[in-house]
This record gives structure tokens, sequence and C-alpha cells, in this order.
């Protein structure tokens, strides 16, 4: 998605089943034209009005559910009442830093892919994902 043009982005959106709205298309171009990467709602807002984005912390929060729930992005939950949103949805494990408060992907998927191996779900049911954060801390 890096380098996304502001037409790309529309029709991003547009797929995902969002109206391209101003707001969206902003927050958008901040979280998909670049790089993968985590942000919680808090850092995100900080970067958009940092961008000259006038936006309310309320819309940031349900902007990100909204990518959220149409695929765009993926929660990753770590802390209690505390997500980081990954611009990268394809399946990965995460490492989670307690002594910096940071998230950073870990691409190797093998606990996750075990997991699903040794499955033996009702017939009714479909795995629609798996979440993995290991906890980690610097030994210095």
């Amino acid at each position: 998605m890096k380098g996304m043009s502001s037409n790309s982005l529309r029709d991003l959106l547009r797929e995902a089943g969002l109206r391209p709205t101003r707001q969206r298309l902003a927050l958008a171009r901040l979280l998909l034209s670049g790089e993968p990467r985590h942000v919680t709602a808090d850092e995100l807002l900080a970067e958009a009005r940092a961008h000259g984005v006038a936006v309310a912390q309320t819309t940031v929060y349900n902007i990100l559910h909204q990518f959220h729930q149409a695929g765009l992005i993926r929660e990753v939950l770590v802390e209690s009442g505390r997500s980081w949103f990954d611009t990268k949805t394809t399946p990965h494990m995460h490492l989670y830093h307690e002594d910096t408060g940071r998230v950073r992907d870990l691409d190797q998927n093998p606990l996750a892919l075990e997991l699903l191996e040794r499955l033996d779900l009702p017939e009714d049911l479909e795995v629609m994902g798996v979440d993995v954060v290991l906890r980690v801390r610097s030994k210095i």
C-alpha cells in the first residue's frame, strides 16, 4: 500500500464498504500509505493534528474501528483497555515490549499454524484468525 494516491485510497475505502469522507481519507493516508506499522488511537490523533487534520478523538476511535471491521487494519489487544492498530493484515505474531510499551511484528507464525492443525472445530465454525502476542522485556 506504500505510496497510495488519493484516488487509490478512495477506491480502497469504497471496496471496503466505507464512504470516503475527508476524515477517513486523511486517516487512511496516514495509516496506509507507508510501511506496515502499529499505532494507538492517541498516537494517530497526535499525528493527524501534526499534519493539520482537524479531527476529534472520538472520530479517530470510530474510524479505526470502522477500518478494523472492514478488514483494512487489525486490532492488537495487549493490555486491558489499550489497543494497537496494525496495518499489516496478513497472519503474523506480535512482540509486545513491556519496558517500552511498543508492539512490533514477528513474521514467523509456527505457534498459530500448529494450533490450527491441532484444532478439531465443529463443522459449523470457521477460524477467523489467530492472535499471538509474545510479551517481552529487555534483559539489560
